[in-house]
């Protein structure tokens, strides 16, 4: 997954996995990327620092329980 940031043109995208994408418009400045089989590769949002409210919210991202989970050992 990558997560970047443009803040040339105030520009969130977040990308699952690179491929090849056909791009749906959500709402007004938000897309959703697709790959060939329809499932969901990424995201931008356009005028991020506006949406979210305060630039300082895009300065730091924390991610929390990543992957996929282990299984439990057998006893």
């Amino acid at each position: 997954m990558r997560i970047s940031y443009d803040t040339e043109v105030d520009a969130l995208s977040i990308s699952f996995r690179d491929t090849t994408v056909t791009t749906q418009e959500l709402a007004e400045g938000i897309a959703a990327e697709y790959d060939g089989n329809g499932q969901l590769v990424g995201l931008e949002i356009l005028d991020a620092s506006k949406r979210f409210g305060d630039p300082s919210t895009l300065q730091q991202v924390i991610l929390e329980g990543v992957g996929p989970s282990s299984p439990a050992p057998a006893t």
